[in-house]
């Protein structure tokens, strides 16, 4: 994939649409495609960057050559402190940088193509309204939805199933209040993958190491598997392995 293809949004749902994509990319990166983003962050390599795309996709790559560079730059040498500290401090440091690349980029597309204070001010509400890489990859979007939310925990909505995943809401019957008692605790759900909210006709599923939940369809996990399924752990937990 060539990190240098540029195109540039004008209005600011566009500048919005590129941010989510690039988001989703980075999530990724960081949650899903770990190991693989893992290995190629060597340490005896050059300085690497971490980048993005509005495709929602994701590359690790040397840095843009010409100086300054079309667009801002994502972090350098995010290889060189993988393996001098622990891997969960290593990811959520690259999370931290990739929220401020992703910002700078928002801001940039602004500037350029002259957001007045009213605009750039709706851009960054749209912006907030998302819980940040750096949330996700800690866990501190979840702690943040528990502190929101009446539920303690999601302890209960898994005892419910016969497995461990969770059908984000089942048809309306006689059994009506007790859906959208489930459909609200679920509400303020973000998905340990991609970010977004629960919906309301998506199947969902929760690893049972890290208690992350997660749209079936982010981690590949279709009903009918996860009925067979004694312990589920999602791909983060699943590629964790002892470090050199």
């Amino acid at each position: 994939m060539d990190s240098r293809a540029q195109y540039n949004p004008r209005t600011v749902e566009e500048v919005f649409r590129d941010f989510k994509g690039r988001r989703a990319g980075l999530i990724k990166a960081l949650t899903t495609d770990v190991e693989d983003f893992y290995n190629q962050c060597d340490p005896e390599k050059e300085n690497l960057c971490l980048y993005g795309f509005p495709s929602e996709q994701w590359e690790v790559n040397l840095p843009a050559e010409e100086v300054p560079p079309e667009l801002p730059e994502p972090v350098l040498g995010i290889n060189f402190a993988r393996d001098g500290m622990q891997e969960k401090d290593w990811l959520s440091l690259v999370a931290v940088h990739s929220d401020a690349w992703l910002l700078a980029i928002a801001f940039y597309f602004g500037a350029r193509f002259g957001f007045d204070k009213a605009d750039r001010k709706r851009l960054f509400n749209m912006i907030n309204e998302l819980p940040t890489i750096f949330e996700l990859v800690t866990g501190a979007a979840k702690k943040q939805v528990k502190e929101k939310s009446s539920v303690s925990n999601h302890s209960g909505s898994k005892s419910k199933s016969s497995s461990k995943a969770s059908k984000a809401l089942q048809p309306k019957d006689d059994d009506e209040e007790l859906d959208e008692q489930d459909e609200d605790e679920h509400g303020e759900t973000l998905c340990g993958a991609c970010g977004e909210h629960y919906g309301t006709d998506e199947f969902w599923i929760c690893c049972d190491i890290c208690e992350k939940w997660f749209h079936g369809k982010c981690v590949k996990i279709t009903p009918a598997r996860a009925e067979h399924i004694k312990q589920y752990k999602c791909p983060s937990c699943s590629n964790k392995r002892a470090r050199p």
